[in-house]
């Protein structure tokens, strides 16, 4: 895999995010809410690897 694909795929894992922002605020989730929770923070942790593996390889448009 090259850096470029790897971005491709972790863009596209980014852009689910705002999706699950907005079904966190939900009042009807019940303990689903748990499960959303947690794929935010897994979400937010693997942006922050990329960055961290690949700083020159910008993706701040993503977040």
């Amino acid at each position: 895999m090259t850096p470029t694909s790897i971005k491709d795929k972790v863009a596209a894992i980014a852009s689910k995010r705002s999706s699950l922002v907005q079904l966190s605020l939900r009042s009807d989730l019940g303990n689903l809410r748990i499960d959303v929770t947690q794929a935010l923070e897994e979400i937010d942790d693997l942006l922050q690897e990329f960055k961290n593996t690949f700083p020159d390889c910008p993706i701040d448009d993503l977040v």
